[in-house]
């Protein structure tokens, strides 16, 4: 059984994409980002009856590879079994448990972990998905 990356710390982020010169830019030569998330980042009014977190990658990403991280262990939502792609290779899911009245901090691959990839091995943007469930 695989388990979710876990961090906790300061996170301090410093990126800088940039293309070689003799490659072309493309959406296949640029690292995959997070495209969408369930819930909503910014949501202020989740269900805490929801039962998982889902982000959607603007490229196919590899398969067993993920990065949930968290900031601190009391804004991170309690992992309720193995993350998974669904068979698009675009949407990965993982199962949480939410309490009433939090607000929830999770970040998608950071400066230190880096396994959301995509089938290139191209590391994926790092995104910080934040909300809050409702009392």
């Amino acid at each position: 059984m695989s388990r979710a990356v876990l961090w906790s710390g300061v996170l301090a982020l410093g990126l800088s994409c940039t293309a070689r010169a003799d490659t072309p830019v493309s959406v296949a030569t640029l690292p995959p980002s997070v495209v969408q998330t369930w819930p909503a980042a910014g949501t202020t009014d989740v269900d805490p009856s929801l039962k998982e977190i889902r982000v959607q990658f603007s490229k196919d990403m590899a398969d067993g590879r993920w990065s949930w991280v968290q900031v601190s262990s009391d804004t991170f939502p309690t992992p309720n079994g193995d993350p998974r792609y669904a068979a698009d290779k675009r949407n990965c899911t993982l199962p949480v448990s939410l309490k009433p009245d939090m607000t929830y901090v999770v970040w998608v691959n950071s400066d230190r972990y880096t396994n959301f990839r995509d089938v290139q091995g191209l590391v994926a943007v790092p995104y910080q998905l934040v909300f809050h469930t409702r009392p």
